[in-house]
């Protein structure tokens, strides 16, 4: 087993992509067979795998889930009760719910076994910059 933890920082909500992190610590591993864990340590962000080859997948995603959970401020949200950190505070725990805080990727002939157009990301859901930590545990 193996296992190491990234750093992230973000800028705001969108997806930031770590493919190329996540298999150069498969690579360094010497590992040929294997299961990739992709874990993200926080509520309020999550991880994805997405296509990476035309930058409008991520903008679409993007607006999509800002129409489909908008800000704890607009009209239609005025259910919400936490906003202890501000409008896109709860409606980024929900965006985290409704997607992943782990994934499994297969790992063969020592390499990550995504599709060609397939990329891991760390989606991030709150306004403000963060720094976001990602676990890595190949077994």
């Amino acid at each position: 087993m193996r296992q190491t933890v990234l750093t992230v920082s973000t800028s705001g909500p969108g997806l930031y992509e770590i493919t190329g992190r996540a298999a150069q610590f498969v690579r360094e591993s010497g590992v040929e067979t294997a299961l990739l864990t992709v874990f993200v340590r926080h509520t309020s962000c999550s991880l994805i795998i997405q296509e990476n080859a035309d930058p409008d997948v991520k903008r679409d995603l993007h607006v999509f889930f800002r129409r489909l959970v908008p800000p704890s401020d607009d009209a239609s949200m005025d259910w919400v009760v936490h906003c202890t950190e501000g409008p896109d505070d709860m409606p980024a725990h929900i965006k985290a719910a409704l997607t992943e805080t782990s994934i499994g990727i297969p790992v063969a002939d020592g390499r990550l076994m995504l599709g060609i157009w397939q990329g891991i990301y760390l989606f991030e859901h709150r306004d403000a910059p963060h720094r976001r930590e990602i676990v890595l545990h190949l077994s």
